[in-house]
């Protein structure tokens, strides 16, 4: 695969590597919630770009009106209003058939499927759409309570979660191409030793497939290999030697470190300092956290403080691609968040090879 370039490119910090990708191999990327002039500029952009055909669920004549007030074409940008779609009463019946449905609220088939969060993950479950893109004006409960209960989850990985990715040429020490991996950062609020080694594992396949070489999945805690004896340093370290283990034997191009110190992570100075006559080592790829509060607070200090740009989060252990953005997403966000859950679409099959899931 190509190098992950970090240059910007038209003013956009968005990876150029992803819209060279795109324009081989275009994707259908369902927005939940149309009704959002964010949504629409992002949409017309892609276009532009011609990289994504934008789905927007919405009413249409809002979508259009809002459009034309701010002199966004909607060009080649399909609308979709559930309730009228050609595929309501169809997605209603497979709802209803679900062998989940149990665990669905408790409303009738079309009142669920008429929420664009579940008809927009109904179409990416069933191939109507490439990958999903939500939240950008609904709480994040709402939004991953649909892709639960809707899209398959992946075998192998015990519950889904969430991987951040910034990007930021001012700032020191960004990953080792200039792109840094967090996880989890939205869904699981204290995982356990399988958990946490799973979130390593699955946050370095994806990793792998952006960077296009072996990344390094630093476990991150307040201890560096043993300097604290403490039982959440331990159950970094366990959870660190199990990914190790599932690298051999799955044979996966990935490097796993911890427990270790988020400067001994990303700082190869500071590294050489706490580990004096150790050989050379990389700045860190991808950083995994102890718990939902750490990456949380992590994410929103680089975002808000140091200024890097996110984009959104990729939500990983479900079978079809799916990401979120917040509430306070910009145009930007939603632009290279799309673009790069359009990207692990295109190799999707790459990164699970064993089959339909």
């Amino acid at each position: 695969m190509s190098d992950f370039s970090m240059k910007p490119e038209s003013g956009t910090n968005v990876i150029p590597h992803l819209l060279q990708q795109l324009r081989r191999h275009p994707k259908r990327v369902v927005f939940t919630e149309g009704e959002d002039i964010r949504v629409i500029q992002a949409a017309a952009r892609l276009v532009r770009e011609e990289v994504v055909a934008p789905i927007l669920l919405g009413d249409r004549d809002r979508i259009r009106a809002l459009a034309a007030a701010h002199g966004v074409p909607l060009t080649f940008i399909h609308l979709i209003d559930p309730p009228q779609a050609s595929d309501f009463r169809l997605f209603c019946q497979r709802v209803e058939n679900m062998a989940r449905y149990r665990s669905l609220p408790a409303a009738p088939p079309e009142e669920i499927v008429s929420r664009p969060h579940y008809f927009g993950a109904l179409m990416v479950q069933y191939g109507q759409a490439d990958a999903i893109v939500g939240g950008n004006q609904a709480m994040p409960a709402a939004y991953f309570r649909a892709l639960l209960h809707t899209i398959k989850p992946l075998p192998g990985v015990p519950k889904i979660f969430g991987v951040s990715l910034l990007t930021g040429a001012h700032l020191k020490h960004l990953g080792g191409s200039g792109v840094l991996l967090l996880a989890d950062c939205g869904l699981i609020p204290n995982p356990d030793v399988h958990e946490l080694a799973a979130i390593a594992l699955e946050a370095g396949k994806l990793a792998h497939h952006f960077l296009g070489r072996k990344p390094l999945v630093a476990l991150l805690s307040h201890s560096t290999h043993g300097s604290a004896g403490t039982a959440d340093a331990r159950r970094m370290a366990a959870a660190a030697a199990l990914a190790r283990v599932e690298v051999s034997r799955k044979f996966l191009e990935i490097d796993i470190e911890g427990e270790v110190q988020a400067d001994v992570a990303l700082d190869p100075e500071a590294a050489e300092v706490k580990q004096p006559g150790g050989s050379a080592r990389r700045t860190a790829d991808v950083l995994v956290f102890p718990n939902l509060d750490a990456a949380h607070i992590a994410l929103k200090l680089l975002q808000h403080v140091a200024g890097a740009q996110s984009y959104g989060q990729l939500i990983l252990g479900l079978s079809r691609p799916a990401a979120q953005v917040p509430r306070t997403a910009t145009v930007e966000t939603l632009f290279g968040t799309a673009a790069a859950i359009a990207v692990e679409a295109i190799k999707f099959h790459q990164l699970y090879p064993d089959g339909e899931v």
